[in-house]
């Protein structure tokens, strides 16, 4: 695929600032494998996956319904299936008639019992998620060899940009030693298959045009964690270029609803409300709104839909890449920022309770003090088209918030 020339004009006077970007993800990089050896017990966690009874698992949730579009089945790995967007996309695809095998670790970055609880939803729908690491390379060769995986829809990762100043390490590991790891895999599979995944809105960075184009520059991260996807997309250009990989990055833009992550403000703004307690409201220099692009997860799952139908078959064979391959990246967003200050106003009116309000100045944390999805290219590319405005959503998002709630308190009683 051809850059823009637009991105051209951008090389030469940021080079200081791109080689200072790159040489601090190789010494990220290195750092992270000198302490981390394959050899240590931590990955040694995830070794019950595995054997006949297993495989049978694998293989079923991997069937498709006979009947589907006339575009045909995906069968479709996705990582990160207990996560957030990886429930719903898990759930759309099998809905759908498609084959879907999940992979997840279950980490602590959140309370598990949620993911174990998204988990038992994704049972439901005929999901089955494997417990197990992406860096685990013998496991996802082995999920290869047990499925013919048309597609991989790679979300696992390490989210949230302020937790990246307690646990570095974390972003490292999962956001390019893992992207590798599964880009590794997909490589080397006869055939190879397309892959979607999870870049992020923060790769813009401390860029100051609006609203955010996919053409607009990202040398610049404010936070570890854009840097981490920053890095991610270069890595995916060079496995596309390299070996053929038919790759697509999809940019999301503050997503939120149904099952979402408490570290998200809407879910923990909720949590506060509802328990009488301060929440922090940030604001810029000069009084200035923190506002987002905050976008539905039905809105996000129709974007990811959309670009696993409309991924090119990958061009390489056993690791060789025979011609050139498709290399795309899509903002996913709502078009429409709202401050945060609004946010919790419509929390206020749902929750039935006022909020108690604590306005601070906005720290340097990796945060940002907007965002906005340019989303002309998704719409021209994948017939993306959110159709969910803040207030929808946020009124299903508490729905779900409460009958969650209320069922786990009645189970913990028990």
């Amino acid at each position: 695929m051809e850059k823009s020339p637009h991105l051209h004009r951008y090389r030469w006077p940021f080079a200081i600032n791109k080689l200072a970007f790159w040489f601090f993800i190789f010494i990220a990089v290195i750092v992270f494998l000198f302490f981390h050896s394959p050899s240590s017990s931590s990955s040694n966690r995830y070794r019950n996956w595995g054997g006949p009874e297993w495989e049978k698992r694998v293989q079923k949730s991997a069937r498709a319904r006979s009947q589907t579009s006339s575009s045909g089945h995906l069968f479709v790995l996705v990582t990160g299936a207990a996560g957030f967007v990886g429930t719903h996309v898990s759930v759309a695809l099998k809905r759908r008639g498609d084959g879907v095998v999940g992979l997840d670790n279950f980490n602590d970055y959140y309370d598990p019992s949620l993911k174990r609880a998204r988990r038992n939803l994704l049972d439901r729908a005929g999901v089955f998620v494997v417990e197990g690491d992406i860096n685990d390379s013998d496991l996802v060769h082995k999920l290869f060899d047990v499925v013919p995986f048309t597609h991989v829809m790679h979300l696992a990762a390490q989210a949230g940009v302020r937790y990246a100043m307690k646990n570095p390490s974390s972003y490292i590991h999962s956001n390019i030693a893992g992207l590798v790891s599964v880009l590794e895999v997909c490589k080397s599979a006869n055939p190879q298959p397309a892959i979607v995944w999870a870049s992020s809105s923060s790769v813009y960075g401390l860029n100051s045009k609006v609203p955010f184009s996919e053409k607009d520059r990202t040398d610049q991260p404010a936070s570890l964690y854009a840097a981490t996807k920053k890095a991610g997309e270069e890595i995916a250009h060079t496995y596309n270029h390299i070996y053929g990989l038919s790759i697509t990055g999809l940019r999301f833009f503050t997503v939120y609803g149904p099952w979402g992550r408490p570290d998200m403000a809407y879910f923990f703004f909720t949590k506060d409300i509802l328990k009488g307690k301060e929440i922090p409201i940030f604001e810029g220099p000069n009084h200035a709104s923190v506002a987002r692009d905050f976008t539905y997860i039905d809105d996000i799952v129709k974007g990811c839909l959309g670009a696993l139908d409309t991924a090119e078959r990958s061009t390489g064979s056993g690791g060789k890449k025979k011609k050139a391959a498709q290399l795309r990246v899509f903002n996913l967003g709502n078009t429409s920022p709202v401050p945060v200050s609004q946010l919790v106003s419509i929390l206020e009116r749902l929750l039935k309770k006022k909020a108690k309000r604590i306005v601070l100045p906005m720290p340097r944390n990796g945060d940002v003090l907007f965002t906005h999805a340019n989303i002309s290219s998704a719409q021209r590319e994948l017939g993306y088209k959110p159709t969910t405005d803040l207030q929808t959503g946020l009124k299903k998002f508490v729905r779900w918030y409460l009958n969650y709630h209320q069922l786990t308190e009645k189970k913990s009683s028990w």
